[in-house]
Formats: C-alpha cells, sequence, structure tokens
C-alpha cells in the first residue's frame, strides 16, 4: 500500500503541474483573443498605428501560449487553445487582406492547418463587414476586389472535404461562408445598380433643364441603367 501512495504522490504533481498549465493557458487565450479582436476593430477603423500594436501584442501572446503548453500537447490541442489561435489566424488574415498586403501562411503563424483554414473561414464574415461600410458611400471597386477575395477563399474551403475529427468542423463554417458571400454579392450588385440609376437620372435632368427632348419612346438617357452590367 505504500507503493499506491507512492503512485498516488505522482498522479497528484501531475494532475497540479497540468492543472496549472491549463489555467496559465486560459488567462493566455483570453488576452491572445482580446488583442485580436482589439486589431480586427482597429483595421476597420483605419487605424493601422493601433492595428499594429494589437497585432505585435498577438504575436507575443501567441508565442507565449506555444511555450507554456509545450510540454502538455493534449492542452495545447484542447478546444480553447485552437480557439484563441484561430482568432489570431482571423485578425491576422484580415488585417493584411483588407489593406491588400501578402496572405500571412499557417508557417508564418505557427498554426496548425485546420486551425488556420478555420480561421480563414471567419475572416469571410470581416471582409463583408468592411465592404458594408464602403458600400454606405456607394459603390465602389475595392468592394468588388474584397468580393473577389471571398470568392478565392470559399474556392478553397469548399475543395477540404475531409471528415470533421480532422479539420474541427470546417464544412459547417464554409457552408456559412457560402451565406455570407452571396449576400454580400447582392448588396453589391444592388449598389451598383442604384448607382447606374442615379447617374441616369442625373443625366436626364440636366437635359430637362437644358432644353433638350428625351431619346426615343421619352425615356431620355436612361438606357445608361444597361451599360456596364
Amino acid at each position: 500500500m505504500r507503493k499506491l501512495e507512492s503512485i498516488a504522490d505522482q498522479i497528484r504533481k501531475n494532475f497540479d503541474s497540468r492543472t496549472a498549465a491549463r489555467d496559465q493557458a486560459l488567462a493566455h487565450a483570453r488576452q491572445l483573443t482580446r488583442a485580436c479582436s482589439l486589431a480586427i476593430r482597429a483595421v476597420h477603423r483605419d487605424d493601422i498605428e493601433t492595428m499594429q500594436a494589437q497585432l505585435n501584442e498577438a504575436h507575443q501572446l501567441a508565442d507565449t501560449l506555444r511555450s507554456s503548453l509545450a510540454s502538455h500537447p493534449d492542452l495545447y490541442h484542447a478546444g480553447y487553445t485552437q480557439d484563441a489561435l484561430k482568432e489570431f489566424v482571423e485578425a491576422n488574415v484580415t488585417c493584411a487582406l483588407i489593406q491588400n498586403q501578402p496572405l500571412p501562411t499557417p508557417e508564418m503563424l505557427v498554426v496548425e492547418p485546420a486551425t488556420f483554414l478555420n480561421g480563414l473561414a471567419e475572416v469571410v464574415g470581416e471582409l463583408r463587414r468592411r465592404t458594408m461600410d464602403i458600400l454606405r458611400h456607394g459603390y465602389s471597386t475595392e468592394a468588388e476586389r474584397l468580393l473577389g477575395v471571398m470568392d478565392e477563399i470559399y474556392s478553397v474551403l469548399v475543395t477540404m472535404d475531409y471528415p470533421d475529427a480532422i479539420t474541427n468542423g470546417l464544412r459547417r463554417q464554409t457552408d456559412l461562408a457560402r451565406g455570407i458571400i452571396e449576400k454580400t454579392r447582392g448588396d453589391i450588385t444592388f449598389s451598383l445598380r442604384g448607382g447606374h440609376l442615379e447617374k441616369a437620372i442625373g443625366r436626364l435632368i440636366n437635359q430637362l433643364n437644358s432644353g433638350q427632348a428625351p431619346g426615343p419612346g421619352g425615356s431620355g438617357d436612361l438606357s445608361i441603367m444597361d451599360e456596364d452590367d
């Protein structure tokens, strides 16, 4: 029985070590998630200085999180750890794509492939947010660029036809991304047509004010609505 007590002592020490590592990892994960959220908010506000500062902090926290769990791979692959690193991916990729910079790779971010892809899927929502901010001021080619990026992301995600146990639920994220992209496409199309209509009406008003007769059928210059569709 003395041998059993010795075994129990060793187990307690192991559990104490893992519990301490887990508590520390949870604290780092919360800090990392917060820094990533602040970086994304900053890039939407075009506050590049704050964005970069938060991304730098996020990189340091991600490194700390990985190193603190080097001896506990089971905790490193736990849900809360990978969720925080997924936010890390989302922040870095979102900031890069909005600024039209090169896409960070999984190797650069030091994350698992599935974590990278799930973070990439969530970037689609942030790109929609950016696109809608642009469209509030009228149609822009930048909105078209972001839609093209969203399409490229989806075209990659949809090819990852693997079990959820391998991809950590990527299929559901891909389905959500598809819905977001189609909704965004409709918003951009509506904004583009609205812009054409506004220009056509403006030209017609100018013609009427200058005393010019409307075009055939009384439609004036409204045919411009069909241009570039």
